[in-house]
């Protein structure tokens, strides 16, 4: 781990080699560990530490990056002529505004020591726990346990300087028998929040509940859905039109839907990178401090995520949710997404439906047609039919082409629990309850 007075000198070095050009860089430290295991062993343990400097250089209105994990004088000299060199052989950006400007930031505590700590043996006896109850079943453990720590920084030739430390702990499993599967995930900064046992036994569980599954006709069904449904929902719904760029070139789910109620009053989303229940990070990669936006407030679509450069285009102040550079087509994006919590349970969920499907996740979900937010996809790792208010057998896995905006609009439950979870690429975080929804369509068995 560098220091912050350490963090600022190495950019401050990387800038001044652009000499009269404005600049800005994003250093990001990273020491991460990973401990994978699969047919009930652990099989690989890795670990990693790198620094990676981008320096965005400016050239009139014409920019240029360049990357480099090293930190010595030569390796920064050429940082800085890579970057003036992509820059000179650039087109114009007639749109560009310039760089940020200083800001305050706040400060929010996301590091555990003893998630930065967390030694290979600590990760392999929490796994192991797992594969010798999978083993004692008859079941297949497969999945992975990453704890880490990381630090940002962003620096500027205008005078800005944003540092955050951070820890990070991800575990997920997925439990097998030969016809059924269960799964389990969960994150946070302390490696002391993730019940990695207990996340186990939840797959185990649904993986030994879900043997000899049947199938069920096609149509529309009362859903009770685990948090992990929920995720894909809202990351759909992120990857489709949460951020301004989507909405300014007319193709989100927000278009022609601000202000009106298109979701349930029991539906609330909002993005918050201050808030220490998700994985806090309190500016973006331009520097900007982070606000809280409420994307959705009790059904009514309230708006999309900006940064600079849309939030100028908009006549209104960033939000803070610049990406990295690299990731410019995606930008902005909101990458600390909250789903307000309701009072109900899954149990409870259950119990008072009549006839439905207990749904554990959502996978391979693509986009269809984003201004409605219509995805495609299909269950895995459990689906289980609702009679009378009790499981009653296993159901094989179903495809669906559904809009989620329209899904979203029949909650009619949400669980009072909520798990966080981080997306595929560990960059967006996602903390939501389990839902209710009265109606959902299946188009049918995906065997």
């Amino acid at each position: 781990m560098l220091t912050k007075t350490e963090a600022q000198n190495l950019c401050q070095e990387a800038l001044k080699r652009c000499g009269t050009n404005d600049a800005e860089l994003i250093l990001i430290a990273e020491d991460n560990a990973l401990t994978r295991f699969a047919n009930n062993t652990i099989h690989q343990n890795v670990a990693e530490r790198n620094i990676k400097l981008t320096l965005r250089l400016l050239a009139g209105k014409r920019s240029g990056l360049a990357t480099t994990n090293r930190t010595d004088e030569a390796a920064l000299d050429e940082l800085a002529a890579h970057a003036l060199a992509n820059a000179e052989a650039s087109s114009e950006d007639p749109d560009f505004i310039g760089l940020a400007e200083p800001a305050e930031y706040a400060q929010v505590n996301a590091f555990d020591q003893s998630t930065a700590e967390y030694s290979p043996e600590h990760r392999a006896s929490d796994v192991g726990a797992i594969c010798r109850l999978a083993k004692e079943k008859e079941l297949n453990a497969s999945g992975a346990f990453s704890t880490g720590s990381s630090e940002i920084a962003i620096a500027n030739t205008q005078g800005v300087f944003a540092y955050h430390a951070a820890t990070q702990a991800d575990f997920q499993t997925v439990v097998m028998s030969d016809d059924s599967s269960g799964r389990a995930h969960a994150s946070d900064w302390q490696v002391s929040a993730i019940p990695v046992e207990a996340l186990g036994k939840e797959a185990l569980h649904k993986a030994d509940s879900g043997r000899n599954p049947q199938n069920i006709e096609p149509g529309d069904y009362t859903v009770v859905l685990d948090p992990y449904v929920t995720y894909d929902l809202v990351q759909m719904l992120n990857t489709t039109g949460m951020g301004a760029r989507s909405v300014l070139e007319g193709r989100s789910w927000m278009n022609d839907r601000m202000g009106k109620e298109a979701m349930s009053p029991r539906v609330t989303i909002w993005d918050d990178g201050t808030d220490p229940n998700g994985l806090p990070l309190p500016f973006d990669f331009e520097g900007v401090p982070k606000q809280k936006v409420e994307i959705v407030t009790a059904g009514i679509i309230k708006g999309p995520v900006y940064d600079r450069s849309t939030a100028h285009q908009s006549k209104v102040a960033s939000t803070g949710h610049a990406l990295p550079p690299e990731f410019y087509m995606y930008t902005p994006r909101a990458v600390n997404l909250f789903m307000a919590p309701g009072d109900s349970s899954v149990a409870e969920m259950i119990s008072s439906t009549k006839r439905g499907l207990y749904i554990t996740r959502f996978w391979y979900t693509r986009p269809v047609h984003p201004r409605d937010a219509i995805i495609t996809g299909m269950t895995r790792d459990g689906v289980f039919m609702i009679e009378n208010g009790e499981l009653t057998f296993p159901v094989k896995n179903l495809r669906f082409t559904q809009s989620y905006v329209h899904a979203l609009a029949e909650v009619s439950a949400v669980s009072q629990d909520t798990r966080l979870q981080l997306s595929e690429f560990g960059n967006i975080a996602v903390r939501v309850p389990a839902l209710k929804i009265k109606s959902f369509n299946f188009t049918g068995s995906t065997v």
